[in-house]
């Protein structure tokens, strides 16, 4: 029966129809063979498996990406990191990274990054000289940091299916993010040595010292609001009406660039670290919020453009979930038939030390990443990995943000890297040569792979902080 149910999986994805597709007719072809379970519970399990509250984040976290990308808020990101940073040697190298790591506290998705904020970088970095080469490479490499850094769709799906703490998932890829965009512009910078880039814009200290300041404003306003919302004995209108006034004068008296578009990971993250809300409701204050920025404060969004996005963000979000929904029918045959639990045995057979087995879980997700989609490969494998990581003691929050980053890195590789054919569209290159422009960027994502695998303080430090 197992034989069954795989080759049935493995036959019809192979003749290309997608892999959504393939798991529920290998699931469907279990189940009429065994002839004793009824075929609507094919049915019944893909409702049930997309029937979570958690998962309510998946449409308000896209449709907020998509919000973003449209009100101009990543060109006022670009305008911030271009000031913050563009006085360096391979200023738009570092702008890009710095970018991209602002952006994805509002995104959640290296697609939406590499075909939002991307279609910006590359167009200034072809304008400056770079070659188009390498304005894919750091674009392509930076859009990972979306899915890392919080708040993040692919670590929402992992948190529904593996049932940890989505709160804890996200505060656990805060450092393990700014450890990729250090390496990034480490990188950066030796590429800028060699062949001898130089800065995109003179160093001024009013530029960068506005920047900062701007940095600063966010700051304080992330403390004082923290501060607030963990009070009880506050009411709503000090709690919220009053440092939202202050934050809309300071604003509006200060010219910001970015100001309000860099608190809105503030919002989010501080408002599910007081308790505030949770990760669910913080994706529906992100869509808030993205809505009054568009419609009210910088006014750059219409109704047409609304309903367009709308309409977008319907199509998007019934492909995640009819993916999550298939791989919930096949995840419940995997377990019927005892196949997670045989691979345990097998696994553990061959090593029960931990660092063994994540060493070769590390390989097997980077093959895994090469060939399926982020969000089917995790809700496939995850119940794989769940009785093994349980077994070896390995903590599911460090073993979320492995996973994530390793298939993030299979964003970037043939033959279904979905970055590397957004950013193909966008630069215009073969695919041949986006391959061959990433192909070096992988070092930097590969050596964060390696340190957050081998010292796990660094994705559990800030989770056991914020959630004692």
């Amino acid at each position: 029966m197992n034989t069954l149910f795989f080759t049935a999986f493995l036959a019809t994805m192979s003749t290309g129809i997608p892999i959504a597709i393939a798991m529920c007719l290998g699931s469907l072809a279990y189940i009429w063979a065994t002839g004793s379970i009824p075929p609507l519970t094919v049915v019944h399990r893909m409702v049930g498996g997309i029937d979570s509250f958690p998962l309510l984040a998946v449409p308000f976290f896209i449709f907020a990406g998509n919000l973003m990308n449209s009100a101009g808020i990543t060109n006022r990101i670009y305008n911030f990191a271009l000031a913050l940073v563009g006085w360096l040697k391979g200023g738009l190298g570092h702008v890009n990274v710095v970018g991209s790591v602002v952006f994805a506290g509002m995104s959640g998705t290296a697609v939406a990054d590499a075909g939002g904020l991307g279609t910006i970088e590359i167009k200034a970095m072809k304008d400056h000289g770079y070659p188009v080469e390498f304005a894919v490479g750091i674009t392509a490499a930076s859009s990972t940091l979306g899915p890392i850094i919080p708040p993040s769709l692919p670590l929402v799906i992992y948190g529904v299916q593996a049932n940890t703490s989505i709160g804890k998932l996200f505060a656990g890829g805060f450092i393990p993010g700014a450890v990729m965009a250090l390496f990034m512009m480490v990188m950066v910078g030796w590429y800028a040595h060699v062949r001898g880039y130089g800065a995109d814009i003179v160093f001024s200290w009013s530029r960068m010292g506005r920047a900062f300041v701007e940095l600063l404003a966010v700051a304080i306003t992330a403390v004082v609001l923290f501060t607030l919302w963990k009070d009880e004995s506050l009411s709503g209108l000090v709690k919220f009406g009053i440092p939202l006034a202050a934050v809309l004068l300071a604003d509006r008296l200060l010219k910001f660039e970015a100001f309000m578009a860099l608190l809105t990971p503030v919002i989010l993250i501080g408002g599910m670290a007081s308790g505030l809300f949770t990760p669910t409701e913080a994706a529906v204050a992100a869509v808030a919020w993205a809505l009054f920025l568009g419609f009210v404060w910088y006014r750059t969004l219409s109704w047409r453009m609304l309903v367009k996005i709308s309409m977008d963000t319907i199509e998007t979000t019934a492909t995640v979930l009819f993916i999550v929904a298939s791989a919930s029918i096949f995840a419940w045959v995997l377990t019927t038939t005892q196949v997670t639990d045989q691979i345990a045995v097998w696994v553990l057979s061959i090593s029960s030390n931990p660092l063994v087995f994540l060493l070769l879980a590390n390989i097997f997700l980077l093959f895994v990443g090469c060939f399926m989609e982020t969000i089917a490969a995790i809700t496939i494998l995850v119940p794989v990995f769940m009785p093994i990581i349980t077994k070896l003691g390995i903590d599911p929050v460090h073993f979320g943000l492995i996973m994530v980053l390793n298939l993030m890195i299979g964003l970037l590789t043939p033959p279904v890297g979905m970055v590397l054919f957004v950013l193909q569209k966008v630069s215009h290159l073969s695919f041949e040569r986006t391959v061959a422009a990433v192909a070096p960027w992988m070092l930097p994502l590969l050596a964060t792979l390696a340190l957050i695998t081998y010292v796990p303080q660094l994705v559990l430090w800030l989770p056991r902080l914020l959630y004692p």
